[in-house]
C-alpha cells in the first residue's frame, strides 16, 4: 500500500477547456459553498442573524425592484452584445461551458444557488461592513474571468452597485437575490437555446 505524501501534490492553473463537466460543476458548487460559509460566519461575527435575510416583507415591492433591475441589466447586456465584438466581452468560455448543454431545471438550480450564496456574502455581510461602492469593487474582482476586458468588468461593477442600491432601498436581501437569480437564469437560458438553434 502506497503512503500519501503531501509533497507530491502539484498545483497548476487549468483552463476551463481542461475541465470535464463533473469537475466544472464540482468547482462551481464548492466555491459557492465556501462563499456561503464565509458569508454566514461574517454575518454571525457582526452579531446578526442570517435567517433574518429571508424574512418576507409585508409588501412585495422587492420583487418589482429585483425584476426591474434584472430587466435593465438584460436589456443593457443584449444591447452591448449587438455593438461590441464578442472578444471584448469574452469570459474564457466559462458561461458557455456551464450552460450550453444544461437542462433548464439545472440552470434554475445553479442560478438560485449562486444568487443566494453570493448575495449573503456580498450584500448581506460585506456591504453591511464597507458599503456598496467597495463591495462592488470586491464583487468585480472575484469575477476574475471578466477582468481581462474592461467592458464586462465595468458591467459587473455596475450590476453589483445596482444590487446594493436595491437592497438598501427595499431594506431586504431578497431584492438583490431576485435580480441576481433572474439575470443568471435568463442569460443561462439564452446561452442554452442559442446553442441549440445553432
Amino acid at each position: 500500500m502506497r503512503k500519501f505524501d503531501i509533497r507530491n501534490i502539484k498545483i497548476r492553473q487549468v483552463s476551463v477547456d481542461e475541465l470535464n463537466d463533473k469537475m466544472l460543476l464540482a468547482n462551481l458548487y464548492l466555491t459557492q459553498a465556501l462563499t456561503l460559509i464565509i458569508g454566514i460566519v461574517w454575518v454571525l461575527l457582526q452579531r446578526r442573524n442570517p435567517l433574518n435575510f429571508f424574512a418576507v416583507p409585508s409588501t412585495y415591492d422587492f420583487v418589482l425592484w429585483g425584476a426591474g433591475l434584472a430587466l435593465l441589466v438584460l436589456l443593457f447586456d443584449l444591447g452591448i452584445s449587438r455593438f461590441v465584438p464578442e472578444e471584448a466581452t469574452d469570459d474564457g468560455g466559462v458561461n458557455e461551458r456551464l450552460f450550453r448543454m444544461r437542462p433548464v431545471w439545472h440552470i434554475a438550480v445553479i442560478s438560485l444557488v449562486v444568487a443566494i450564496c453570493e448575495e449573503i456574502l456580498f450584500r448581506g455581510a460585506i456591504q453591511f461592513a464597507i458599503g456598496p461602492y467597495w463591495t462592488s469593487i470586491l464583487f468585480a474582482a472575484i469575477h476574475v474571468r471578466y477582468l481581462r476586458h474592461w467592458i464586462p468588468t465595468g458591467m459587473v461593477f455596475a450590476i453589483s452597485y445596482g444590487l446594493g442600491f436595491i437592497m438598501d432601498y427595499t431594506g431586504t436581501l431578497l431584492a438583490p437575490i431576485v435580480a441576481h437569480f433572474l439575470v443568471d437564469f435568463i442569460m443561462g437560458c439564452i446561452i442554452r437555446f442559442r446553442r441549440e438553434e445553432a
